[in-house]
């Protein structure tokens, strides 16, 4: 019988906690784990931005969990002779190497290890690629992606795109997603069972062509299956 369950604060820090002890790239003794209303704040010191991005991945795929606050700071164990100007240089072959990024179509700047990232694609892949490219180069101590998507696609039965996305997707039960759209723009309503399907259905939806943003509303319905 399905039996609607709710965990407690206390049960998900505790399920964090195993999770980021379980994920090999994540030093567990450097980063502390606050719950409130399912909202989970990491905080800490990672020794690379990799592990901070890891361990906040890591949080996400906790059943129970709502939201991530990530106030984890990056304090590297060794002493770095990485300049901006090293890394802007390594942050700009990386965008080079990268077979998904429209050559010029990224502009990088770099201070105090933190790179900024601006421009125009025309795809949520790409802008996302931009961003995991910087993820583990050496120095690095946060990322804030200010590229822009810009589709050249005229867009056409978005909502119908979509919606097959979602059915032909093992994740996804997608009678339980309302997919609404207003010219480049998509609304996603609904439920889903944790956060791993929510980052799921709104992927789904940026992959559709001709679409400018995504407004998630997705919910989450906790249930578990007990047998009497």
């Amino acid at each position: 019988m399905k039996t609607a369950y709710e965990k407690t604060d206390s049960e998900i820090k505790n399920d964090v906690l195993l999770e980021l002890k379980y994920e090999p790239s994540v030093k567990t003794t450097d980063i502390g784990v606050l719950v409130k209303d399912g909202t989970v704040t990491l905080n800490g010191n990672a020794t690379s931005y990799g592990e901070k991005w890891d361990a906040v991945n890591a949080a996400k795929r906790v059943r129970g969990v709502n939201a991530v606050a990530d106030e984890i700071k990056v304090k590297f164990t060794y002493s770095s002779d990485r300049t901006d100007g090293d890394i802007a240089a390594n942050a700009v072959n990386q965008i080079k190497w990268s077979t998904t990024i429209p050559e010029n179509s990224v502009q990088i700047t770099v201070r105090d290890g933190w790179i900024t990232l601006e421009g125009e694609v025309e795809w949520r892949y790409q802008y996302t690629a931009a961003q995991d490219v910087m993820q583990y180069l050496a120095g690095v101590k946060g990322v804030s992606n200010l590229i822009t998507i810009k589709p050249t696609l005229v867009p056409k039965n978005i909502s119908m795109a979509i919606k097959a996305a979602f059915e032909r997707n093992a994740l996804l039960e997608a009678d339980a997603i309302e997919v609404d759209s207003v010219g480049n723009n998509v609304i996603l309503r609904g439920k889903v069972g944790n956060y791993a399907e929510r980052e799921e259905a709104e992927r789904v939806a940026w992959a559709a062509p001709g679409v400018y943003s995504v407004d998630n509303q997705l919910t989450y319905s906790w249930t578990s299956d007990y047998a009497e």
